[in-house]
């Protein structure tokens, strides 16, 4: 009997110990890499159709386009959030040159910025706001989008 429970109970230190042990391997490998590709959103401004991978959870947020290496023409990120808050943005890990604009909840551009990559340098919008969408560098510039120009699309208010 008493080689059973230590059988046991040496089984089941095992497992706890595999656990411990795999569970910040995996946190490694997730921050070592892309995450997976989001559902999206088609957004609008002009002409222009973006199509944006949705970034909603803390976890989302966070990793958001690091570690990736393509990002085709009018695809984006839009990181959206519950209350307008200042939001800043870095590049650390992100291997793509980023335009980042914050935007109102109506979808008006308060300001953009160019964000280069591997930088710690923060990215900050003027004014709180709950939206940030980041695009291939330049891709605002491009199509002459300034602030107060206005995105449409499903979560921005009219």
């Amino acid at each position: 009997m008493m080689r059973v429970k230590t059988f046991y109970s040496l089984t089941w230190a095992l497992l706890i110990g595999a656990l411990a042990w795999l569970t910040p391997m995996q946190s490694r490998r997730a921050q070592d890499g892309p995450q997976p590709r989001l559902p999206t959103i088609e957004l609008t401004v002009g002409m222009h159709v973006i199509r944006a991978e949705l970034a909603i959870t803390p976890a989302q947020q966070a990793t958001g386009m690091m570690f990736r290496t393509e990002m085709t023409g009018n695809e984006g990120m839009l990181f959206v959030n519950d209350e307008p808050s200042p939001r800043c943005f870095w590049m650390r890990n992100t291997l793509i040159p980023l335009s980042i604009a914050f935007l109102s909840d109506d979808g008006t551009i308060v300001n953009l910025a160019d964000m280069q990559p591997r930088s710690e340098a923060s990215h900050c919008s003027a004014q709180p706001v709950r939206y940030a969408l980041e695009m291939r560098q330049g891709w605002f510039a491009k199509r002459g989008l300034q602030a107060g120009a206005r995105l449409r699309g499903k979560p921005f208010k009219p």
